[in-house]
């Protein structure tokens, strides 16, 4: 009885807390939830979201609960989650809206995620937010899409009355890529580049804003960015190679990532180099190309690969490279390779990791290594020196560690 009694007295509590963040709608559709906003005079907000993306689930495990969010979202909002992709496990309820899915991801031109739309109380889509963020910034965010003047809706009517005003055509195509709205952002850009035009567009804050649409070799910003590359290189420093690198990373993603995309397990990186050569030799994508390329591989875990694709970055790259990304690629490679080729490269890179200063993290993976390597009293000197280092908090790790190391214990 007392057992039936505790459970009956929690159930309220449950309620109260289920209650505190955003109010979902649920076992509905669309005609319903519209029908519901303009009987209550809200907005809709949806949150488009996947089940793979991490942001969206970060969005949904510690922003939607808190209350001073769901206090503003349910008091403005009719609120729905819709989600974009389909899985074995979804429900009868999230079936049901398959198709509205794949409405809202062409009609809304929902490409990345999550997607946050805004429609006014008579369903017509007023504003949209692309990515997450803390409460406050999230709410805020929001608020923007209930005032007509700074609604992205109303930015865009504005834009398209006004063809020969070029800073409302920048505003445009700011908002467009925050919003992950291409076509907008493309023809907002080229805009503003046949309005300004010659050197009036060869400033420093003009090229930063530029090098984010600059989105194929030939849309207009990448050619301005070609064919003032000492200039942009001049405005921006990074040591004459700032028009190349934004040039590269264009090419990349325009040649590149659609290649692994489409071909899965069988990418021709040798063919995609010599195209990137042929085709475009005044940029320089060796650095660029090769990031990608070790990326790649890490993501297959393919680690013999991974290691050859990263010793070759490293050899061609003229940029110190990092320390914390020396120390990551040593990581992954302890973790996941136990062949020694692997590991050797593994320890060159956790060793220039330590090169001017012994972080206890890098301490930690360079003497694992060791000891995965086989040289255990090594290990153990270096093992002891990143417990002298380590923090309190960070302390109790490495000295479990160190234990397994003097017990010939495993540590992978």
């Amino acid at each position: 009885m007392k057992k039936l009694l505790f459970t009956l007295l929690i159930i309220p509590f449950l309620a109260v807390a289920q209650e505190k963040g955003i109010s979902f709608e649920h076992q509905t559709n669309w005609d319903k939830v519209k029908a519901k906003a303009k009987a209550e005079n809200k907005h809709i907000f949806v949150d488009c979201f996947t089940t793979w993306c991490g942001p969206c689930k970060y969005m949904s495990s510690t922003i939607f609960p808190q209350e001073k969010v769901g206090d503003f979202f349910n008091a403005n909002f009719v609120n729905l989650k819709l989600q974009m992709d389909q899985t074995k496990e979804d429900s009868d309820d999230v079936k049901s809206w398959y198709q509205e899915a794949d409405r809202f991801a062409k009609d809304y031109s929902v490409q990345a995620y999550p997607t946050f739309l805004i429609f006014s109380p008579e369903g017509e889509l007023v504003h949209r937010i692309v990515g997450g963020g803390e409460a406050d910034d999230f709410i805020a965010k929001a608020q923007a899409g209930l005032d007509p003047e700074t609604q992205y809706v109303t930015l865009v009517k504005k834009f398209e009355q006004n063809p020969q005003d070029a800073e409302l055509a920048k505003k445009t195509a700011k908002a467009a890529m925050s919003a992950y709205d291409q076509d907008l952002g493309k023809k907002a850009t080229a805009r503003y580049i046949d309005l300004v035009g010659g050197q009036g567009l060869l400033t420093a804050e003009n090229i930063q804003f530029l090098s984010q649409g600059a989105t194929s070799s030939t849309s207009p910003a990448f050619i301005l960015i070609k064919e003032n590359k000492e200039k942009v290189d001049e405005l921006l420093g990074g040591k004459g190679r700032a028009a190349n690198d934004i040039l590269a990373a264009v090419l990349i993603n325009e040649i590149v990532i659609p290649e692994i995309r489409d071909k899965g397990d069988d990418v021709d990186f040798a063919t995609l180099k010599t195209r990137l050569e042929k085709e475009h030799p005044y940029v320089d994508t060796r650095v660029t190309f090769g990031n990608i390329k070790a990326q790649y591989f890490f993501s297959k875990k393919n680690w013999p690969a991974f290691k050859d694709a990263v010793n070759d970055l490293f050899a061609i790259s003229d940029r110190k490279v990092p320390a914390s990304t020396l120390n990551s690629f040593a990581w992954s490679v302890f973790e996941n390779c136990d062949d020694a080729a692997c590991i050797q490269a593994a320890l060159n890179w956790s060793k220039q990791s330590l090169e001017g200063s012994e972080e206890p993290a890098f301490l930690d993976t360079y003497a694992n290594l060791l000891y995965k390597s086989g040289d255990k009293e090594n290990a153990i000197k270096y093992q002891e020196k990143a417990v002298a280092k380590a923090s309190d908090s960070e302390k109790e790790n490495y000295v479990a560690t160190l234990d397994k190391m003097k017990k010939g214990e495993q540590t992978w």
